[in-house]
């Protein structure tokens, strides 16, 4: 896992997205996705569902067997109360998610 940048983006409402950057050649970029999440939430690795079992191995392929950068591959996906969108050079952005499906709106304190 890499490193966190928390950055805002503003419309009619204040909404936050996490941002992350993974390394690329990690073994199993799945792990790495889970421990955003308990990070995020203050979870334990156990209390969340394994991300293979959300999405099959498709972190992996994407970071392993990537297509050619012109391509700019994207694999979007929900899991344990987030959207996360991975892009194939390792940024990934997270976006809480609300009980009716909308992106939650965030304060200063969740994301420091």
């Amino acid at each position: 896992m890499s490193q966190k940048d928390s950055s805002r983006f503003e419309d009619d409402d204040e909404m936050a997205a996490i941002h992350w950057e993974f390394d690329t050649d990690q073994e199993d970029p799945g792990v790495d996705v889970a421990e955003v999440i308990t990070e995020l939430e203050g979870k334990e690795s156990t209390d969340l569902s394994p991300v293979y079992t959300t999405i099959d191995h498709m972190v992996e392929k994407l970071f392993s067997d990537p297509p050619a950068p012109e391509a700019q591959a994207v694999l979007q996906f929900s899991y344990e109360g987030y959207r996360i969108t991975l892009n194939q050079d390792g940024y990934a952005t997270f976006m809480k998610i609300t009980e009716g499906g909308e992106m939650a709106t965030m304060t200063d304190d969740a994301t420091e």
